[in-house]
């Protein structure tokens, strides 16, 4: 399943990053601490965070994630979206709280868990 797919099911919005939504999406990851992304993320995870600042740009960048989905409302930096353009990185957002957006990711198929 590609990125846009996921915004299609899951009614997510795109705040950044519109040239990256063909990118194939493996596995997720939920965590608001960037350490933890950084140790145990992996290529292609969707990572679901309520962190809004440039420096989850540059995680995600680093770890070759298939994006960024922000939580509860929250609103992107103005950095973050110049910074997702410019690295080509998926910036999406859910009114859903982080435990029910990961619940419907899980029954589309999308697992923390990759052999």
């Amino acid at each position: 399943m590609n990125l846009n797919d996921m915004v299609q099911k899951l009614g997510l919005e795109v705040k950044a990053g519109k040239d990256a939504l063909g990118t194939e999406v493996k596995g997720g990851y939920v965590s608001d601490l960037m350490s933890d992304v950084i140790a145990n993320g992996r290529e292609g995870d969707l990572w679901v965070t309520f962190q809004t600042h440039q420096n989850t740009v540059a995680v995600a960048s680093l770890k070759g994630l298939a994006g960024i989905v922000l939580v509860s409302n929250r609103e992107p930096d103005p950095d973050m979206l110049r910074k997702a353009n410019e690295e080509n990185i998926a910036v999406l957002a859910s009114d859903l709280p982080a435990f029910e957006l990961v619940g419907r990711m899980h029954d589309l198929g999308i697992s923390g868990i990759r052999t």
